[in-house]
């Protein structure tokens, strides 16, 4: 201890002076190696392993005062973690000492060590660094929840069109990377998968957070209206029924959307996860960087990715980009766009009320998504607007309510119209590629046929279909079939609904008779 307060005093004379733990250490390491250089020899003449018993005693005498520190930390700090340091060489330096001395004997020296109960200052060191680091993710989350309350999803707020709390969260993550490879500690790898893991969590966090309040394509579409069969009726009716559709399903659409979150801001939300998935392929290449240069890295530490990559925040980018698209499309089609499509296509008379009024207005919508959606997802969101439309055109045709009736001969013009709709996303080559066009139109290309069909035709399709479905009990009475919303040309509900909008004597005779469907809800 004398030679320890020597050390101690000439230290504080140093730039940066050592904790006295780390100074008894290196003072105990010298006077091991003396005692095995100059005494062990002479007193082997009483004792064959008078090094071994040696540096046991040292082993013991500064574990005792080692203990009484460790017992005392309360953080983590450079003094700390120079001590533990200092501790583990000390504590491997005497062990060497011990095994090397005992090698001529019975049991190879492990009575000796078993006198030497281990100092653990590695788990010390690993202990105090898990607690930094549960610190560090603690304060990040709450962040998080706190910066989130504040976000307002503002498109103009930067040039990218993503929210600023991300870049917060992104610089507070490098800034914790940073901080934890400049700890002076042995063991950057092995603790790096417990901070990879803490904030792979918060980012997670962060994005399951902002896509929970947006609801999904589900929260725009409005609930489906009663069955019922068409009559012949005067335009003055269909005109007063238009009116009541209109009002009634725009309380629907309104109850299913929130203004609160428009379109825009859900594309700030979709730009921010596309932000957040680019920037996490930046980290993972500046982790590798840093943990290369780092003093405890070796070799195998770079073999795999295990726990230096970021597991399950790219994921939940690439679900919320894909919830908040679908959302995009919906409310576009079925809430904003709502008195164009769900309340104005083929109200009252069909042919005087077609679809260029609802083309217009998502022609517009679709110049503001293109100006606004960063272009890694915008042929993403375009073609979940289009699928949108087209789920939407058949919704009316399929479920649109009694104020929407159809004959044979206005087939030719809804096919029309449903060109019109595909030629928009097509614009000339310069929009969505024609193979995803045909590839969501097929449904609708599918069941428009339907349309062209006669009554009659219809009739014994339907027939057929519900008996192949539901087999000889199907025989004495046709069941109803159920609503799946999966429309097939082929499919019982599908056939049932186009002979619900057939503005035809023989199709209302037929659901009065089968299924005494009403003619007016």
């Amino acid at each position: 201890m004398e030679k320890a307060d020597s050390s101690r005093r000439a230290s504080r004379n140093q730039p940066n002076p050592l904790p006295v733990l780390a100074i008894l250490a290196k003072d105990v390491g010298e006077l091991a190696s003396k005692e095995k250089e100059i005494f062990s020899p002479i007193l082997k003449r009483w004792h064959p392993f008078a090094a071994g018993v040696a540096v046991a005693t040292l082993h013991v005498c500064y574990g005792n005062e080692l203990k009484q520190f460790v017992l005392s930390i309360t953080e983590l700090t450079p003094d700390a973690i120079q001590i533990l340091r200092a501790a583990d060489k000390l504590e491997k330096d005497l062990v060497q000492i011990a095994v090397e001395d005992s090698v001529d004997c019975d049991d190879g020296g492990k009575a000796i060590i078993r006198e030497m109960p281990p100092f653990e200052a590695e788990g010390a060191i690993a202990n105090m660094v898990k607690d930094w680091i549960k610190m560090r993710i603690d304060r990040l989350k709450e962040w998080v929840d706190r910066n989130l309350q504040q976000e307002v999803w503002n498109p103009q707020a930067n040039e990218g069109g993503f929210a600023p709390s991300a870049v917060e969260v992104l610089r507070i993550i490098d800034e914790t990377l940073d901080a934890f490879f400049l700890l002076p500690i042995p063991m950057h790898p092995a603790l790096l998968p417990d901070l990879m893991s803490g904030l792979d969590r918060c980012l997670q966090y962060y994005v399951s957070k902002a896509k929970s309040v947006c609801g999904s394509r589900n929260t725009y579409v409005p609930t489906m209206p009663a069955l019922t069969r068409c009559t012949t009726a005067t335009k003055l009716w269909k005109k007063k029924d238009k009116t009541l559709n209109t009002k009634r399903n725009s309380q629907v659409a309104t109850a299913n959307g929130d203004d609160s979150f428009g379109v825009l801001q859900l594309c700030v939300r979709i730009n921010t996860f596309q932000r957040i998935r680019t920037e996490l392929e930046v980290l993972e290449k500046r982790i590798i960087t840093l943990l290369r240069n780092s003093e405890s890295a070796h070799v195998e530490d770079f073999s795999n990715g295990l726990g230096k990559k970021f597991e399950i925040s790219p994921a939940a980018c690439v679900e919320g980009i894909q919830q908040l698209s679908e959302a995009v499309g919906y409310r576009i089609v079925f809430h904003d766009l709502s008195p164009v499509l769900w309340d104005g296509l083929y109200i009252g008379e069909p042919s005087s009320s077609r679809i260029e009024p609802f083309l217009q207005e998502l022609e517009k919508n679709l110049t503001i998504i293109s100006n606004t959606v960063n272009e890694r997802v915008r042929t993403r969101v375009i073609a979940d607007i289009m699928r949108a439309s087209f789920a939407g055109f058949l919704l009316v045709l399929l479920a649109g309510g009694p104020s929407r009736i159809f004959t044979q001969q206005d087939s030719q013009f809804i096919e029309d119209d449903f060109k019109s709709l595909k030629d928009i996303f097509w614009a000339n080559g310069d929009g969505l590629p024609m193979d995803v066009i045909n590839k969501y139109s097929t449904t609708v290309r599918d069941v428009l046929p339907l349309f062209r069909s006669d009554t009659e035709s219809l009739i014994e399709l339907f027939r057929r279909s519900t008996l192949e479905t539901y087999g000889s009990s199907a025989k004495s009475r046709l069941p109803l079939p159920p609503t799946s919303g999966q429309w097939n040309p082929t499919e019982p509900n599908t056939l049932l609904r186009v002979l619900c909008y057939r503005n035809d004597e023989a199709a209302s005779k037929f659901l009065k008779k089968t299924y005494n469907l009403p003619k007016k809800l």
